[in-house]
């Protein structure tokens, strides 16, 4: 008990982070002594321009990249590698084809050593709250993109991560699919009480689910800012004081 009142579950905290790759035998920069804390619960949004190092970010607290310096930790303790307590979401959900709905969902719980038949009980939750409970027979070539990626949330939900980390997961959908899959992001996250942590070019998609916007600068060298989302939930893309901070965000990229 008194570990999770020391580091709460889903606390993220970034130090001195820094990470480089090799470009014609230079080295190129991509993160430069980033700092931030994470609040357990919160809802963080990452944006900013291609090369910024957003989706390198990302890898680095999922522990599928090394950082060069600094350290993340979670719950206290440092990353070292891929861990039980985080899932990621990529832009393409990656189901394997030859296993249903449910099949696809059930399979991590099962690589981890559940049996087959708890291991489906908890698919059957996860693939309820997502809204697919009657295509759980369905295979992922039946399915359309925005319920393909729903498939991917409910997969990555059914191990119970504390951090949800999501790398444009809406990026490929069209605008009309992926305004109602921000809409169940938003109701997933808000039932769920995970840390989620999500990459995004779209920034109203990222004033619609975030506490609060890193702004990764287009200059390196430059620190990230970062903007808290003080607008009431469920969030109204029309409302004035929604419209206002897509007005600032977009001031931060020079854009109009």
């Amino acid at each position: 008990m008194g570990a999770h009142q020391s580091f709460p579950r889903g606390a993220v905290r970034i130090h001195g982070l820094s990470k480089s790759f090799t470009l014609n035998g230079a080295a190129l920069p991509v993160l430069r002594d980033l700092n931030l804390y994470i609040r357990p619960g919160e809802s963080l949004a990452v944006v900013g321009p291609s090369g910024c190092g957003k989706t390198t970010l990302l890898r680095v607290l999922a522990g599928l990249e090394a950082p060069d310096g600094g350290q993340v930790r979670i719950d206290g303790r440092p990353v070292q590698g891929v861990g039980a307590e985080r899932a990621i979401i990529f832009q393409e959900p990656r189901l394997l084809p030859w296993l249903t709905v449910l099949g696809n969902v059930a399979f991590g719980l099962e690589v981890r050593g559940i049996p087959k038949s708890e291991a489906e009980a908890q698919a059957r939750q996860n693939i309820r709250l997502v809204g697919l409970a009657e295509f759980e027979n369905a295979f992922p070539a039946q399915l359309s993109g925005g319920m393909a990626q729903r498939v991917g949330i409910a997969r990555a939900l059914a191990v119970q991560p504390e951090i949800l980390l999501l790398d444009e997961p809406l990026g490929a959908l069209d605008a009309m699919t992926r305004i109602t899959m921000q809409d169940e992001l938003a109701r997933i996250w808000r039932e769920q009480q995970v840390t989620m942590i999500l990459v995004t070019h779209d920034l109203e998609e990222a004033i619609f689910l975030a506490d609060r916007v890193l702004v990764m600068p287009r200059e390196k060298g430059t620190p990230p800012r970062v903007i808290e989302i003080d607008l009431p939930r469920p969030r109204d893309r029309s409302e004035a004081r929604f419209v206002a901070m897509r007005r600032r965000l977009m001031a931060e990229f020079g854009l109009h």
